[in-house]
């Protein structure tokens, strides 16, 4: 194929089954929408775990199916609005935005944010990993290695274009591009260093330094048309249409489960319209004034406090005195209310994505504009402050660590019992197996590496409830037999 965009991984001779479009874009969505990674998506946490709060709140499937719709909506308009800069910079395909937004988050492992944040530091501090854990890098190592594909372990054989689009962050933790993007003053977002370690390289990254090759491959094609450490557009449109998609469909989710209360929200955005000369945080008010201060100190690229004090006031008058005025009871109703909501926030801020030539350091070509981008971040601050930070979340977040460390414990122990080797389940050999064979002959340790590597793979590929129900048969806890073999 001359097209060096639609060039796979692995050539055009390695056909998956239930190829049926003509488009290799969309051959790369349909492989990716055939996986039974994307399906687990379905069993794994967003921000409230499924299993606690019924079938009403978004998993990351569901989440991953809105921001593939958000993301294709942006890509056409930009296209349309934008031709020969989109061309310029790369391209702006919406099969391709669509493709990528259904694979972003492929690689997060149970229990959201806090498994990723759980299985990182195992991964670094007890197994020895220097690449740790990272659920956009686990990602790109699924569509890239650990998947099935026909015969062979070889991934789901994607285009250039569509890996290079699931790169929401386009570098290692450490090392690539040279130099590296965490030395850049200011650091790309997302590529500062690790707050526990100084010497442990970027808190997010795109990919581990097993599959670097890979990156270099998908993203050759856009050498001179977007930096080495910057989104292509398409992956800029992905990250995009993931923001707005967390900053209004996850408020539906707390809206109708009933934890987020009107009177806190409101207490703490009106009292900010009062702020004065006040200098106490603590007080009703502080917490906003603090994501105001960051945002001038972080984000003087385009922060504005005029614009800012134009969101807090939307989000109050839209949001406090719209949506949350009335609990939801479940009605059709309620119902159509929380519709409304969603839909006209989310016409709103995909209508404000402009393309830009040169981006600060900070952004990407694909933006919000000033108003909508200064909207969202106080949506989001509406998400972390009054759901993220509540005690009973909390609660069940430190059980859940506790449950993945202990799981990951379990499965060490296991891998290492001689008396158990054959015995072991398949599908962890397998990733010992792959692990080993990505590790240079001499690296210090190997095989202990390949089998953290291999239980990290393992872990990082159950669903909440399979994480649960295996720790209980390896604890002991389980009366379950052959049930318990689904995950193995």
């Amino acid at each position: 194929m001359d097209d060096p965009r639609a060039q796979r991984l692995f050539g055009d001779s390695l056909v998956a089954p239930g190829d049926l479009a003509q488009s290799p874009f969309r051959v790369d969505r349909d492989r990716i929408v055939s996986s039974p990674f994307l399906a687990r998506l379905a069993g794994v946490t967003q921000v409230i775990s499924p299993g606690g709060a019924g079938l009403l709140v978004h998993n990351r499937l569901t989440h991953s199916l809105k921001v593939a719709q958000v993301g294709r909506a942006v890509a056409e308009r930009l296209r349309a609005g934008a031709p020969d800069l989109a061309e310029k910079l790369g391209g702006c395909d919406p099969d391709v935005v669509e493709a990528a937004a259904l694979a972003h988050d492929l690689g997060h492992p149970p229990f959201g944010h806090l498994g990723e944040r759980v299985l990182d530091r195992l991964a670094r501090h007890r197994l020895g990993l220097p690449d740790g854990f990272e659920g956009n890098a686990q990602s790109y190592r699924i569509v890239t290695s650990t998947e099935i594909g026909g015969q062979a372990t070889i991934g789901l054989n994607l285009t250039n274009a569509v890996r290079a689009a699931i790169l929401k962050y386009p570098w290692t933790r450490l090392n690539h591009p040279d130099p590296h993007p965490r030395f850049m003053d200011p650091p790309p977002r997302g590529a500062a260093v690790v707050p526990d370690d100084p010497d442990g390289g970027s808190l997010k990254f795109g990919a581990y330094s097993t599959e670097i090759a890979d990156v270099r491959a998908a993203r050759a094609p856009f050498a001179g048309r977007v930096a080495d450490w910057q989104q292509t557009v398409e992956a800029s449109v992905m990250d995009a249409a993931d923001d707005i998609a967390y900053a209004i469909h996850d408020l539906e989710d707390v809206h109708r489960v009933g934890v987020l209360q009107q009177g806190l929200v409101a207490t703490e955005l009106m009292a900010w319209q009062r702020w004065g000369s006040e200098s106490d945080l603590t007080r009703a008010g502080g917490a906003i004034e603090s994501l105001r201060r960051q945002l001038c100190r972080k984000e003087d690229w385009i922060a504005d406090d005029e614009a800012f004090a134009d969101a807090v006031e939307l989000v109050r008058a839209e949001l406090v005195d719209g949506l949350l005025a009335r609990p939801f009871d479940g009605s059709l109703e309620a119902e159509a209310r929380v519709a409304a909501f969603s839909a006209n926030w989310t016409r709103r801020l995909v209508d404000s994505v402009e393309l830009v030539g040169q981006p600060a350091i900070r952004s990407s070509h694909a933006q919000l504009a000033r108003a909508q981008w200064h909207e969202v971040q106080i949506l989001k601050f509406v998400q972390n402050r009054f759901v993220l930070e509540r005690p009973d979340l909390a609660l069940h977040q430190r059980g859940q660590a506790r449950l993945l460390a202990s799981l990951v414990e379990a499965l060490i122990a296991w891998l290492t019992d001689p008396d158990e080797a054959q015995r072991l389940p398949r599908r962890l050999r397998d990733l010992v197996e792959l692990a080993e064979t990505e590790l240079p002959a001499g690296t210090p340790d190997r095989l202990s590496r390949a089998r953290g590597r291999a239980v990290i793979d393992f872990v990082a590929g159950l669903t909440d409830s399979q994480a649960v129900g295996l720790m209980e048969a390896l604890s002991g806890r389980s009366r379950q037999l052959w049930t318990d073999a689904f995950v193995l």
